[in-house]
């Protein structure tokens, strides 16, 4: 790959050894080689710029869970080595609450998460990401009923409504080198029409494109199958935000060897919590929602899905509104 060290044969090559080459192997400081400076981070709870605040969160998060792991399930890929590369690494990340942090006082219980990181990277580093953790995966298998539960405590140790940190919404974003689209691959373009009509209220386009088989990975550490799963799941979604505008931001599709055909969507949700569904009464709260969505195709449709979204980013958006 023009540009990359000779040490990596592809692009998923590269993601998945400075992946754990950083996080596995301790060896942070090679942070320096593989991020520019200047590096821009996106994620639900915050916007960060500049490598030394990357690190600082890095080993911020190896203090409270030190044995963690992140298994690459997917990368979903787009552009080239000249012009650069657009990666959805979808991970599958394991790991002991075994240190004091943002998650409160060490539980020692093991816990089994998605992340799923777009990153863009030209001439061995990474320059521009955006990245979702399953945090309401994570604050289940800690401990709490409910996401909103682990959000209220968490406002408290920041110091209360008024000095708690705020999520990341369109407003706060800096304008990254990273300015693509994607690709015009037509399995991309499925997933992307498929998301646009569920966002539509036209929820027959679940049976209509997904395998009845379908295997579904969701925000919250959910699993579940088949064309109900689904619309449980989307229906819950859009019906707490009726009024919100959906974006689509990036798709990617791809066909690569010994995979089924796979594709990535970015997303988002802006707008009110004005509605009745999974996030309970409505609030009118301004929320914004950042989401991936990964999926693959069979010969009878949308075979697996994978949707993330980081749920307690979106109940202290509405509990800063509420005041509660």
């Amino acid at each position: 790959m023009q540009g990359f060290d000779s040490k990596f044969k592809d692009f998923p090559d590269y993601i998945l050894k400075i992946t754990k080459e950083i996080w596995e192997e301790r060896k942070l400081a090679t942070l320096h080689h593989y991020y520019s400076p200047d590096i821009i981070v996106r994620s639900p709870s915050s916007i960060v710029q500049g490598n030394q605040s990357v690190i600082a969160a890095t080993m911020a998060t190896l203090s409270e869970f030190p044995d963690r792991r992140l298994l690459g399930e997917d990368i979903i890929f787009s552009g080239s080595p000249e012009q650069g590369m657009l990666s959805s690494h979808r991970i599958l990340s394991t790991a002991t609450h075994a240190g004091n942090g943002v998650y409160g006082k060490a539980t020692n219980k093991v816990l089994r998460y998605r992340v799923i990181a777009d990153c863009y990277a030209i001439n061995n580093q990474i320059s521009d990401e955006w990245l979702i953790r399953d945090q309401g995966a994570i604050v289940r298998q800690l401990g709490y009923q409910h996401s909103i539960d682990y959000v209220r405590e968490l406002i408290e140790r920041e110091g209360g409504f008024e000095k708690a940190a705020r999520p990341f919404t369109p407003k706060d974003d800096i304008i990254g080198p990273y300015q693509g689209t994607g690709n015009d691959h037509p399995v991309g373009q499925q997933l992307s029409d498929i998301l646009q009509c569920i966002m539509n209220a036209d929820f027959s386009v679940i049976p209509d494109n997904y395998d009845r088989a379908a295997n579904l990975f969701y925000a919250g550490g959910i699993e579940t199958f088949s064309h109900d799963g689904a619309d449980k799941f989307w229906m819950g979604l859009r019906a707490s935000f009726p009024s919100a505008q959906f974006k689509i931001h990036h798709t990617i599709g791809r066909q690569q060897d010994n995979m089924p055909p796979s594709a990535a969507v970015r997303w988002s949700l802006t707008g009110k919590h004005d509605g009745w569904g999974s996030f309970g009464t409505p609030s009118n709260a301004d929320v914004h929602i950042m989401g991936i969505t990964h999926a693959e195709f069979g010969q009878w449709g949308l075979r697996r899905e994978y949707t993330i979204f980081d749920e307690p980013a979106i109940y202290k958006q509405i509990l800063l509104k509420k005041g509660e």
